[in-house]
């Protein structure tokens, strides 16, 4: 019961003593709460950060606030509830700087005498609390500024999380919407601590917090998804226009969307990242695209690991003879290749428009002891690469385009009549006018290669062509009739026949658009893996196989995969005359010391003539059994995959029967072996590119097709429908070549004799290649290509041999119109670009980003006007 109501009174000096004690108390706590409040308050020492105002005004316009900003010279005056402002309102520590006031959007948005209004409100409002009324206001209005820089944290942090948001490559989205969405951010946060007390309104702190932790885990998932650029790289995408073309490039019967299942790999690959798109454009040709350097990992050039090459052998270290055979190169007149001050002339050579440089050797030919086992027919390079241009035919046109290039190519591109009225009659080759035809007959199918390719599947249903034998070689090919026609069959055919008094058959062969290189069967093995291919065809090919202990039909054993075929189709086989027969008995003494079956002798009654099949064993049962080590077995140290200028020896290699072992196997079926890893491929070895092999065929794969289908498609200034011939530089795993399965064309893989060797990964997938060395010329005839592929070639050839003689080759053997097209470092890039420029190639395409660069160009009909001084 209150003491007053009970009648007891104070005396007047004990009610004033009480009076004071209560007003010193009341007083001492409120200067220690306003003492606490100042030490930890963020208003009176905003932090201090690099942005910057500007020195006008300017207000965001968001309802139901506005916020304004006036320029002032002194100190903004602590407000009690001063809401939300802009970053760059509270980020700033210098006085004269802009500062932002908070107005009432109830009216005209505020004016000075409504401020002093409020303020002398305000005022005569706490002249009529009492002390205590005071302190409890004083402390309710410390736990609102509190939350207030709390959220102004909070709300700092979001925007500023916003300020590294970036656009998804595929997105929809627009520059106005990133600026709508961060302008909503500070209407959203504004509204959230202005309306607070707002029982309605009012949003709690786990809602807060809840939702600040969803906009950082929104804002986390975007950085993982896209890279970070700046804000000009972010709009790029946007502002360009789409492909003009998107070709799909299928490694099966059904077409598949590329573009798709390069997004899933990505998704699915957590190591990638999204491509980066950068606008490239093409002056010439009119061509716009979206580029995309690095592609995430599916668009540029993977990088070859350094450490895979301690898990990969090379021909150059395979062959023990390469070391020994190559010496230092001297330095030479030509300084380190560059092309300035450089003048181009045409070759002095008696072999014209025709020169091949390692085949065409005058001076090394003519120093050979002897040539009885065709010595002069192989190759005999110079040391130093020629750096002089092959002249053109007179008259030359551009190629007639596959498929009508099969049966007849224009004369004056290959005037060399001799053949046709040497095997005119075999219905070889025809001269009609302009016109060269090629009725598509043989010395042993006169009436056609189509009838004489399906008479063989008859006569062994296994051989199934285009599914069972896929990759095929052969030998002594003529003017390559029987391999032009196996395409219809959807066999590729490796065509080879020497450089001889036959006048340039193959060079027909390539004009034609029929694969085929300069080569011959003498004293070195070809330049081929052991054990793949298919099927080995000899139709009157006038090889002895028989002598030397049987070493030539030994190094087609080597090649040939074990159950694979070896069709002979000659005179010994059907007629009986003396050296036939002798030959016969020879071949049969031979071929049973080799454990070849003999299959079946067919005779063509249409051709009138006959075959004998062999099969290669696949088993090395038969050579235990042998009563006679005729001939011998090979020593283990004879490395059956060395090719590249190793000596033939007469001996057998063992057939490999480990499960895990390649050639133990037979590739599956085509076109399935094309898209998946060989079985022989282990995942404990590391890949070309760093990875599990079978995952980096499966990547190198992807790329390829992804590369194709978006880029070289549509985005290099180059007309596929005119590429007829193509020669990848620097295949690897031969996933360029597999990405144009679907388009009418045929692609020659080359495998550097310095570079890991993969070349059994191509032919295990259905493809064929050959080991070269791009410092010496190359086996072909000039102007054999329609399109050179270089992937990050140059760069590594110029660190071993000067670039002008590689350049002059590259000239040599690409078509007038023909294409080259270069992927490598960008230093790489421009030295090859200069040097196409000297040579009046036409640049159509160049682009080069961070450490990838790009270029095609087309070559002319320019040749110097002068030749080279004999030597």
């Amino acid at each position: 019961m209150p003491l007053g109501k009970r009648g007891l009174k104070r005396s007047p000096s004990s009610s004033s003593s009480t009076t004071s004690t209560t007003v010193t108390t009341i007083a001492f706590i409120a200067l220690c709460v306003l003492g606490v409040w100042m030490l930890t308050g963020k208003t009176f020492s905003p932090p201090k950060t690099n942005t910057t105002t500007s020195d006008s005004g300017f207000s965001f316009s968001n309802e139901p606030e506005t916020l304004k900003a006036t320029e002032k010279n002194e100190h903004t005056v602590f407000e009690d509830n001063p809401g939300v402002l802009p970053i760059d309102a509270i980020q700033t520590g210098d006085p004269n700087q802009t500062h932002y006031t908070i107005t009432n959007d109830k009216g005209s948005g505020g004016s000075d005498k409504q401020d002093e209004g409020n303020a002398s409100s305000a005022g005569d409002d706490d002249s009529k609390m009492s002390d205590e009324q005071k302190v409890k206001k004083i402390i309710e209005e410390q736990k609102k500024q509190n939350e207030v820089d709390t959220q102004m944290s909070e709300d700092k942090t979001l925007i500023e999380n916003q300020q590294f948001f970036v656009f998804d490559n595929n997105a929809k989205s627009s520059t106005e919407e990133m600026i709508k969405q961060q302008q909503q951010l500070r209407e959203n946060a504004g509204n959230q601590t202005l309306n607070a007390n707002d029982p309605e309104n009012h949003i709690s702190d786990e809602d807060k917090r809840r939702s600040i932790e969803k906009h950082q885990e929104q804002h986390v998932q975007q950085k993982e998804e896209t890279p970070f650029h700046s804000f000009s790289d972010q709009i790029v995408p946007f502002l360009q226009p789409p492909p003009q073309q998107e070709v799909q490039v299928s490694d099966s019967p059904k077409s598949e969307n590329v573009t798709q299942e390069t997004e899933q790999e990505n998704t699915e690959e957590t190591e990638g990242k999204r491509a980066k798109e950068h606008k490239l454009t093409n002056s010439n040709s009119g061509v716009s695209e979206t580029w995309n350097p690095d592609g995430g990992n599916t668009g540029s050039s993977p990088k070859e690991s350094l450490e895979s090459r301690k898990s990969w052998s090379t021909q150059a270290s395979q062959s023990q003879n390469e070391k020994e055979r190559r010496k230092d190169e001297s330095e030479g007149d030509e300084g380190n290749g560059n092309i300035d001050g450089y003048t181009w002339r045409l070759c002095n050579e008696t072999t014209g428009p025709d020169f091949i440089p390692c085949l065409d050797n005058t001076k090394a030919i003519q120093q050979l002891r002897t040539t009885a086992h065709y010595e002069h027919r192989e190759r005999h390079c110079p040391e130093e690469g020629p750096v002089c241009l092959v002249p053109l035919p007179e008259g030359y046109k551009v190629p007639i385009p596959w498929p009508k290039s099969r049966d007849k190519i224009w004369y004056r591109n290959v005037p060399h009549p001799m053949l046709a009225e040497v095997k005119g009659h075999q219905n070889w080759v025809r001269v009609t006018g302009e016109i060269i035809t090629f009725p598509g007959g043989g010395t042993q199918f006169i009436h056609g290669a189509l009838h004489y390719i399906d008479f063989i599947q008859q006569a062994v249903p296994k051989i199934a062509w285009g599914k069972y034998t896929r990759v095929s070689l052969d030998v002594g090919c003529g003017v390559a009739s029987f391999g032009g026609y196996l395409f219809e069959r959807d066999v590729l055919t490796m065509s080879f026949a020497p450089k001889d008094e036959h006048d340039a058959q193959i060079q027909f062969a390539l004009e034609r658009g029929i694969p085929a290189i300069s080569a011959v069967m003498g004293t070195k093995r070809l330049q081929f893996p052991s054990n793949v291919f298919d099927l080995v065809h000899c139709a009157r090919c006038r090889v002895p196989w028989h002598i030397d202990g049987g070493k030539l039909l030994l190094e087609l054993n080597r090649v040939l995969r074990p159950g694979g075929y070896f069709v002979w189709s000659a005179t010994p086989v059907y007629q009986k005359l003396g050296e036939d027969v002798e030959i016969w008995n020879a071949m049969s003494n031979l071929t049973v010391s080799m454990c070849w079956e003999l299959v079946t002798i067919k005779m063509d009654k249409l051709n009138s003539a006959g075959f004998a099949i062999y099969r290669k064993p696949t088993t090395n049962e038969c050579y235990e059994k042998r009563n006679q080590m005729t001939p011998p077995m090979c020593q283990n140290e004879d490395d059956p995959n060395a090719a590249w200028y190793v000596p033939l020896q007469a001996c057998v290699h063992r057939v490999p029967v480990d499960k895990a072992e390649r050639g133990s196997q037979w590739p599956e079926a085509w076109p399935h072996r094309l898209q998946r890893p060989p079985y022989w491929l282990n995942s404990s070895q590391m890949g070309i590119y760093g990875r599990p092999a079978p995952q980096d065929f499966t990547r190198d794969y992807k790329h390829w097709r992804y590369v194709v289908s978006t880029s070289y498609m549509s985005g290099l200034g180059i007309n596929w429908s005119n590429v007829r011939n193509v020669l990848d530089m620097r295949a690897v795993y031969g996933g360029f070549a597999a990405a144009l399965k679907d388009l009418q064309v045929w692609v020659m893989n080359v495998v550097n004799v310095n570079s890991p060797d993969t070349l059994p990964i191509i032919y295990e997938r259905g493809l064929f290649g050959i080991y070269h060395d791009w410092c010496e010329s190359f086996s072909t005839y000039p102007r054999s290509y329609d399109l050179l592929h270089a992937d990050h070639l140059f760069s590594q050839l110029k660190n071993r041999c000067k670039l002008v003689p590689v350049m002059a080759e590259v000239d040599r053997i690409v078509r007038p119109g023909g294409k080259l097209i270069v992927r490598d470092e960008p230093s790489a890039v421009t030295e090859v670009e200069n040097f196409l420029k000297s040579l009046h190639w036409e640049i159509l395409f160049a682009f080069s980003k961070d450490q990838e660069g790009v270029l095609s160009a087309q070559k002319g009909n320019w040749r110097p006007d002068t030749y080279q001084p004999s030597s």
